[in-house]
């Protein structure tokens, strides 16, 4: 049996979409899967044993020449299943035009049409409880089973080389594509002021946060702290946050780098909300949110560039409620 996995969208996105491949691999250990994604996310997969191949959708070049080269690519490739996670226009025309015997998606996709099997995707407040990963397994609970598993990398040796540490660390994310997403820069600061002096602390993300990091570094005082967005891969990132003592991010990516590695880690929401799905899976995990309630809260589903309201309430978390949460761990 063939498979195709399509999820063309975000990092976090792609690690929310893992458990599909350890389910299917345990149900048909004979299976083929090949995974397809955006251009710049292929190295999250490397040296997963489960995947025979990745495809890459190049969105930012020549956008409908590459799909139409990738449409011929997969017909050629004759899967027998084609599954497609995300809900957006060319995934669907991928899916409908993919030749596959079977192909399944979610209703939003405004091609689903084109499907063999569709599949709802509510988001708050209709399944509250409900996280995407079990939204995403629901898409091959006929194929499997509808057992909830964790996301999961596969960071190689050589990564977890590169990040060893011989000192007891922390690792601070503190970068979002959306501001209203994004903890203040003088909250990170004051939490980094409170942290138990024993520990290292990374400030962790990619290159674009690197200025970002820098001010933090900055202000923060005379702890131990060194910035080093830009410097480690995803794989790495992802074997060096497994070792932490403990992971501090806003709801974004590193903490479903944090969910596929089991580490610990702590998620802080300003804008949106746990609710949508897309909280921590560790077995150490905390969830940061104010205790007011903004009737503008949640402001979207991915934040907003700005608040709509022009007082970002929601960010106003108090530090000391955060060190309590987590000191069973740190101390």
């Amino acid at each position: 049996m063939k498979i195709l996995i399509i999820q063309t969208a975000f990092i976090g996105d792609v690690i929310l979409t893992t458990p599909l491949i350890e389910k299917l691999k345990e149900h048909d250990n004979n299976c083929t899967i090949d995974f397809l994604l955006r251009k710049g996310n292929e190295s999250l997969l490397e040296n997963h044993p489960y995947l025979n191949k990745i495809l890459i959708f190049n969105k930012k070049k020549r956008k409908f020449k590459n799909l139409i080269d990738l449409i011929k690519i997969i017909r050629a490739r004759s899967y027998d299943y084609v599954i497609n996670v995300q809900r957006f226009f060319s995934t669907g025309l991928i899916t409908g035009l993919s030749a596959a015997k079977i192909k399944i998606g979610f209703n939003k996709n405004p091609l689903s049409f084109l499907y063999t099997y569709s599949y709802k995707h509510h988001i708050f407040p209709k399944d509250q409880g409900y996280h995407e990963v079990d939204r995403n397994l629901a898409l091959i609970e006929k194929m499997a089973d509808n057992a909830f598993i964790r996301p999961r990398l596969y960071p190689s040796e050589s990564d977890y080389q590169k990040v060893s540490m011989k000192e007891d660390y922390i690792c601070i994310a503190p970068a979002s594509i959306w501001f209203t997403k994004q903890f203040p820069m003088h909250k990170w600061c004051e939490l980094i002021d409170k942290l138990p002096e024993k520990y290292l602390i990374f400030l962790i993300g990619g290159k674009s946060d690197f200025e970002l990091c820098d001010q933090i570094l900055k202000k923060a005082g005379t702890k131990k702290i060194e910035n080093w967005s830009g410097k480690l891969t995803f794989l790495q990132s992802a074997a060096f946050i497994e070792k932490a003592k403990m992971t501090f991010a806003n709801d974004s990516a590193p903490v479903h780098l944090a969910s596929a590695m089991n580490a610990p880690v702590t998620a802080i929401y300003c804008s949106t909300v746990p609710e949508f799905g897309f909280g921590p899976l560790s077995d150490i995990s905390y969830i940061i949110e104010t205790d007011e309630k903004l009737t503008c809260r949640p402001c979207g589903l991915h934040g907003k560039v700005r608040c709509p309201e022009k007082h970002f309430r929601c960010s106003e978390i108090n530090i000391d409620r955060i060190i309590e949460k987590v000191s069973a761990v740190l101390n």
